[in-house]
């Protein structure tokens, strides 16, 4: 199993464990596999890491090689990084850095998609839940199913309370629990996902937005800016 740190740290001294190529619509990459890594793997709607995996032993030029780490998935138990090259020899520590902007940007959008979805149901009902979503750095969308299109007011009524907490800059609380006692919390679950038995929540006021999700959010809705 690779043990994903990205909670906590952007940088870490790992090694590499596998590596392989692989051929996918005419584009020959290179998949790396780490004993553990900063990387979030894409899931849940955040798309996966990208950054840097240095080679301090590896040199050309006098400098260490580094590899662009184009994207980031999972594939059974394991984290998988992309890369479109790769030195001779992937042998010795390797230091693996996220891209600390493009995750902050990413990791935005995320935390805002949970505010949005506690709007939705205020301002049209239980009902809404998340039917997908994409979370990069760019923006968010977020796919739900209602009975009607959205009316001006509507969306206007909702902005309004998105801003409303992100003015407060609520702490956002994050806890790993049992699944029935997130469930007692009153926490929403993701369509479709898996969950084990220990799950991730996210709590952004206990009387607004909780929700198990296992991506990366803000430290406190302040961050958000502006929605």
């Amino acid at each position: 199993k690779s043990v994903f740190v990205g909670y906590d740290a952007l940088e870490e001294k790992a090694i590499v464990l596998k590596y392989g190529k692989i051929k996918a619509k005419g584009k020959e990459q290179y998949q790396i596999v780490l004993n553990k890594t900063p990387f979030y793997a894409e899931s849940g709607g955040q798309v996966g890491d990208v950054g840097l995996l240095t080679f301090p032993s590896l040199r050309a030029n006098g400098e260490a090689i580094c590899l662009n780490i184009t994207d980031t998935k999972k594939e059974n138990d394991l984290i998988v990084h992309f890369v479109d090259e790769i030195p001779g020899d992937l042998n010795g520590e390797v230091i693996a850095s996220v891209n600390h902007e493009t995750r902050r940007k990413t990791t935005i959008h995320h935390s805002a998609t949970h505010l949005l979805q506690a709007a939705l149901q205020q301002v049209l009902g239980k009902h809404i839940a998340q039917k997908g979503s994409l979370n990069n750095s760019e923006y968010l969308r977020f796919d739900f199913s209602h009975f009607a299109k959205m009316t001006n007011e509507e969306i206007e009524k909702v902005e309004n309370l998105v801003n409303e907490k992100i003015r407060r800059n609520i702490p956002v609380v994050i806890k790993e629990m049992s699944k029935d006692d997130a469930m007692k919390l009153g926490a929403m679950a993701l369509f479709g996902e898996k969950y084990g038995d220990v799950v991730r929540v996210v709590i952004m006021d206990e009387k607004y937005s909780i929700e198990l999700c296992g991506g990366t959010h803000v430290g406190s809705t302040g961050e958000l800016g502006l929605f």
